[in-house]
């Protein structure tokens, strides 16, 4: 398995990157690293996994769309990275834990015509059918 890289400054950036990565070719977001860099700027590293010309596709197109966005610091792909490379390095940023997709809350409204009485509404109120009475006895 080939691993890809990609290196922006800024998550927004590495959201975008991320994105045309995983819909350019068939690859799996397998890690991602953050860090607070010079002058304050955050940087983040995705990390893809894939076959080779799926990594390097998925890198390609992920620095196209980031530099429409922001900053690409660097992208390499590794077509066979070393045990100790995964073991050592990789796995402090590997993702654990894949996230509940986000479920749109259900806004529901209530019918004007639901069966209940509408205070506004003068044909129901008492005082209304009383005033009618009295029109009717003169």
């Amino acid at each position: 398995m080939a691993l890809g890289l990609i290196e922006t400054v800024g998550y927004t950036t590495a959201v975008s990157a991320a994105d045309a990565a995983v819909k350019a070719a068939d690859v799996e977001i397998i890690g991602l690293e953050k860090i607070i860099g010079v002058k304050g700027y955050v940087g983040v590293t995705v990390h893809l996994s894939g076959d080779v010309a799926a990594v390097t596709s998925a890198v390609e197109a992920g620095k196209k769309q980031a530099e429409k966005v922001g900053v690409i610091v660097s992208t390499e792909v590794i077509a066979r990275t070393h045990h100790d490379v995964n073991a050592k390095l990789l796995s402090k940023f590997m993702l654990k834990n894949e996230p509940e997709p986000v479920k749109p809350k259900r806004v529901t409204k209530k019918k004007a015509n639901d069966g209940t009485k509408n205070q506004s509404d003068s044909t129901s109120s008492p005082r209304t059918k009383k005033n009618k009475k009295d029109e009717n006895k003169d």
